[in-house]
């Protein structure tokens, strides 16, 4: 038991200096001392969880389920908006949700839509019509949107805005301008989406071994941050399947 009391008491010490190292109310202390565990207990599920990487996690999973469940709920939503009043806003606002549907022809024609009179070079439109045409695989129009978006915005997204360029590159045939684009935009790049996009590049020019060295990267740093992979796990997922044997 008196093994017990001091791990309870190290607990209450490790919350009180909580309290003070961020500034909480000092009469946490006094709750967190009166009461030993009921305390830290209510401690950290007022003032610790809301702001936490566990509650943010929860609130994702509810809205992956909220998704599943109404899958096209936003996007009817966004549709009924557009058809009340036909603002710019609603249009991208549309648009970005048939993005996430995977529509990307109808997002294309939306964010097109929007590029005139003061919304003419307007760099998140431009920046939602390449990628809409890129996912779309409509490699003219994606490379006339992007040449557009460096022209016009050349400030806007520089690093997004030059995968987008690789990936239409490579849909255009021009593999050894899109290697060299890769490869200068691999150390700069934050994030795991380029280096499997230069892996399935290099497969797909017979390059196995490099491939797989690529492949690898992406799963070696999935092991090394992972605190840090909610949004890359997709590409993760697809390295694990692109290294398994038969693939």
């Amino acid at each position: 038991m008196p093994l017990l009391g001091a791990i309870v008491l190290l607990i209450q010490f490790s919350f009180v200096y909580h309290v003070f190292k961020t500034g909480r109310p000092y009469w946490w202390m006094f709750i967190i001392m009166a009461f030993p565990v009921m305390g830290c207990l209510i401690y950290y599920f007022v003032e610790v969880y809301p702001g936490s990487r566990q509650e943010r996690q929860a609130h994702k999973a509810a809205r992956r389920l909220i998704k599943k469940l109404q899958p096209d709920a936003d996007l009817k939503k966004r549709a009924e908006e557009l058809e009340i009043c036909g603002s710019v806003d609603n249009k991208v606002a549309l648009a970005g949700e048939c993005f996430n549907h995977q529509m990307y022809t109808e997002a294309a024609s939306l964010y097109e839509s929007c590029l005139q009179g003061a919304f003419a070079k307007d760099s998140a439109v431009l920046f939602g019509l390449a990628r809409a045409c890129v996912e779309g695989e409509d490699w003219e129009k994606a490379e006339a949107a992007l040449a557009r978006l460096q022209e016009d915005a050349p400030k806007h997204r520089p690093l997004d805005v030059r995968l987008l360029v690789a990936r239409t590159l490579q849909g255009r045939g021009r593999n050894d301008e899109a290697q060299a684009a890769y490869q200068a935009l691999l150390p700069e790049f934050v994030g795991l989406e380029a280096r499997f996009r230069y892996g399935e590049l290099l497969r797909q020019l017979g390059q196995q071994e490099a491939a797989l060295q690529m492949f690898n990267e992406v799963i070696a740093h999935a092991k090394r941050f992972a605190s840090s992979l909610e949004d890359e796990r997709q590409w993760v997922v697809a390295a694990r399947q692109a290294v398994t044997p038969g693939r």
